[in-house]
């Protein structure tokens, strides 16, 4: 059966969900999550679908790609159709072809498996290593330690608190409660939690969004920030047990996050919080 591109309606995200799910491991090259798409969710279900496409033979879904912005694809395989001749080629022929609607012409970014046949392909085609990140992940088959501060789980009272503390996190970020109530509404929140640290002050200096692929796989930090007025105590590590015990209460059986190498400082949050490094992984990209 031939290798079928789809870009997905909002009535195709449950599948491409479901498979995303399905693909989390431990031990597994780290890939792209259930909680990238629902972080994604926040622009709303519309938006997420135009953003989402999906390669599928004979009815299965194969390859899931999030256009995570302007020329940049985040595309993860399935575990048993890494190696996949046929797959690899389809993707390669789509990624690079701007008339197959899924990247644009010029410089692009793209986000693939480590060990994949279709990263190997995209070097021989002439792209590029791009940015590296350190992957990290905590086991989870022991209690985690108590955080140290009052921990909150957010809900549609406070997502005004949620939103102000990633907007003091993030520059740039344009997080609001409006956006918080759109992600909450999107199918992965069913087995995610947003988390807020306050200080013995009461006020709102950390937050973490957790994204549980069921039990039994891994879970997601998606994102997580100190806010500024705030950093140099602690709190990033705290937030972190914090997200950390959520995910073990979610029954995930490890915790993974993604920062930049480039990052130390995140890396040594995440690190000092239990979290192991592995090893770094790389974009590819392509010259405009």
């Amino acid at each position: 059966m031939a290798i079928v591109l789809d870009k997905v309606g909002v009535d195709g995200l449950g599948e491409a969900v479901g498979a995303l799910r399905e693909w989390q491991t431990d031990g597994a090259p780290m890939q792209l999550h259930t909680g990238d798409l629902g972080w994604f969710w926040r622009f709303g279900a519309e938006a997420t679908a135009a953003a989402v496409r999906t390669w599928s033979r004979d009815g299965r879904v194969l390859a899931v790609g999030l256009l995570d912005g302007p020329g940049l694809l985040r595309l993860t395989i399935a575990p048993d159709a890494q190696r996949d001749e046929e797959l690899a080629r389809q993707l390669v022929d789509d990624v690079t072809g701007s008339e197959r609607g899924v990247l644009p012409e010029g410089r692009a970014d793209i986000e693939t498996p480590a060990g994949s046949l279709v990263r190997d392909l995209l070097f021989a085609a002439g792209w590029k290593a791009g940015e590296p990140w350190t992957p990290l992940c905590r086991d989870l088959a022991e209690p985690v330690g108590d955080p140290g501060l009052r921990i909150e789980v957010v809900g549609p009272e406070t997502a005004d608190v949620r939103a102000a503390v990633q907007r003091a996190s993030f520059d740039g970020s344009s997080f609001t409660a409006d956006l918080w109530h759109a992600m909450a509404a999107g199918s992965p929140y069913a087995d995610a939690r947003c988390l807020v640290a306050y200080d013995d002050q009461d006020d709102a200096v950390a937050a973490v969004t957790v994204w549980s692929a069921g039990p039994g796989r891994p879970g997601l930090l998606e994102p997580m920030g100190v806010h500024r007025d705030h950093r140099g105590h602690g709190y990033g590590r705290a937030i972190t047990l914090a997200a950390a015990a959520a995910l073990r209460e979610l029954g995930s059986s490890s915790a993974i996050v993604f920062t930049p190498s480039s990052n130390a400082a995140a890396v040594a949050t995440y690190r000092s919080a239990g979290f192991r490094q592995r090893p770094e992984v790389q974009d590819q990209y392509r010259d405009s």
